[in-house]
C-alpha cells in the first residue's frame, strides 16, 4: 500500500474537515496476522495468540471489558451455563472458548461474558462502494467504547481448512466472532449495531432460545455461503439476538447491499444501484432512511469525501482516507479495515491512535 495511507491529513484539509484541537493522527499499525487451524481441537491446542500476548495481560483486559460493559445480573445468569456450554452453543464457537479459557486459566462463564460483551457496543461505520470499472470496495472502522484496551489485542486471522484460507477476519484476542471478514473471492461482510434499546434482556433471551450472536452469524455465513447471494439470503434470515446492520460486499459490479436486520428477519434490504447514481452505501448505527443525530453525524462526513473523491477515484487507498475523515474516524476507533473479495490479498487493517 501506497504512502498516502500513512498521512490522511492532505485529504482532510482538501475536504475542508481540520484535525480536531489538541490531537493528532498518529501513523496507523497494522495487526499481527494469526492462523486459526479449522482442521483441529481448539481445546487440545493453546490459541496461537497466546504466542504473542502475555496470559496475566491478557487476564486483566478481559477482567476489564466483563466489568465495564457487562451488567451484574447478566453474570448471575451466564456463568451457572458453563457446564451446559455445548447446550447452548454450537461448535466450533464452544470448543474455542473452552480452549481460550483452559489456556488463560479462566472460568468458561467469564469465556461466555466476554463475548456477550463484544456483541453490545459495536459503534461503527461501514462503506460499500463500486468504481467505474465495476470492482467492489468495501472498508470500515470499528468504534468501541473501551477501544484503548483492545487495540493492544487487536488481531488479523486467517481461518485454514486443508492447508487453504477459508475466509480471514479481523477480531480481538478471546472473541470467537467477527465483525469484520472476507470469503477470498465469494464476499465481504462487516457488521454495524444497531441499537433499538433494552440490549441485555432481550439478547440474553434470545442467546437462551440458541439464536446466534450477530458476530456468529458473520463468521458461520463467511465459512458456509456459497456465493454473495447466498450469503445475503443467511444474512438476512437467520434468527439472531440483536438487532444489527450487515453490510455485504461480492466480487461482481451491483454486488454490495446493507441489510438492517431484526432478531428474526429482515428489515429492510438496501442495495447498490450504481447505474442510478447510487454507486457506494454508507451505514453507521441509524436506519439509512431516518436522520442520524447532530452529535453523532458520521454519515454526512462520509458520504461528503465519497462525493468529493468521486467514483473514478475510489479505490483501496481513497477509501482508506475517506474512513480517515472526522468524525468517521473519532477517538472510540480501534481500527480500520478495507477490502475486496475479488483481491483478497489486499485485506489490510491498520489499528488507529489519536494523541
Amino acid at each position: 500500500m501506497s504512502d498516502l495511507l500513512e498521512d490522511p491529513q492532505p485529504l482532510l484539509a482538501l475536504l475542508g474537515v481540520p484535525s480536531p484541537k489538541g490531537s493528532q493522527l498518529l501513523a496507523p499499525l497494522q495487526p499481527a496476522w494469526l492462523g486459526i487451524c479449522l482442521d483441529r481441537d481448539p481445546q487440545t491446542e493453546p490459541p496461537q495468540q497466546l504466542i504473542h500476548f502475555e496470559p496475566a495481560f491478557l487476564r486483566a483486559a478481559l477482567r476489564r471489558v466483563i466489568h465495564e460493559t457487562v451488567p451484574e445480573w447478566v453474570h448471575a445468569v451466564i456463568r451457572p451455563l458453563a457446564a451446559k456450554l455445548e447446550y447452548f452453543i454450537p461448535q466450533p464457537f464452544a470448543g474455542e472458548i473452552l480452549g481460550m479459557c483452559q489456556a488463560l486459566g479462566i472460568s468458561v462463564g467469564d469465556g461466555i461474558l466476554i463475548n456477550l460483551a463484544y456483541e453490545s457496543t459495536a459503534f461503527c461505520t461501514s462503506i460499500i462502494a463500486q468504481d467505474l470499472k465495476g470492482n467492489i470496495y468495501h472498508g470500515r472502522n470499528l468504534d468501541y467504547a473501551f477501544g484503548d484496551i483492545l487495540q493492544k489485542i487487536t488481531i488479523d486471522v486467517q481461518f485454514m481448512r486443508n492447508g487453504q484460507v477459508a475466509y480471514k477476519g479481523t477480531t480481538f484476542f478471546g472473541y470467537v466472532g467477527l465483525w469484520t471478514g472476507q470469503s477470498p473471492h465469494k464476499f465481504t461482510i462487516s457488521g454495524d449495531e444497531r441499537d433499538k434499546g433494552s440490549w441485555w434482556e432481550n439478547a440474553i433471551a434470545a442467546f437462551l432460545n440458541r439464536n446466534l450472536p450477530v458476530s456468529w452469524l458473520v463468521r458461520d455465513t463467511l465459512d458456509t455461503a456459497a456465493d454473495f447471494q447466498a450469503a445475503v439470503l443467511k444474512l438476512a434470515a437467520t434468527p439472531i439476538i440483536a438487532d444489527v446492520y450487515y453490510i455485504v460486499g461480492g466480487t461482481l459490479p451491483k454486488e454490495g447491499v446493507v441489510i438492517t436486520r431484526n432478531r428474526k428477519g429482515p428489515a429492510d434490504i438496501w442495495p447498490l444501484e450504481p447505474t442510478a447514481g447510487a454507486w457506494f452505501r454508507v451505514e453507521t448505527n441509524y436506519d439509512h432512511w431516518t436522520t442520524p443525530p447532530p452529535f453523532d453525524d458520521r454519515r454526512t462526513a462520509a458520504i461528503k469525501a465519497l462525493n468529493a473523491t468521486g467514483q473514478k477515484n475510489i479505490n483501496f487507498e481513497t477509501l482508506f482516507k475517506v474512513l480517515s475523515v472526522r468524525p468517521v474516524l473519532n477517538n472510540y476507533t480501534v481500527y480500520t479495515t478495507v477490502m475486496s473479495a475479488a483481491v483478497p490479498d489486499k485485506y489490510l487493517t491498520w489499528i488507529r491512535t489519536l494523541e
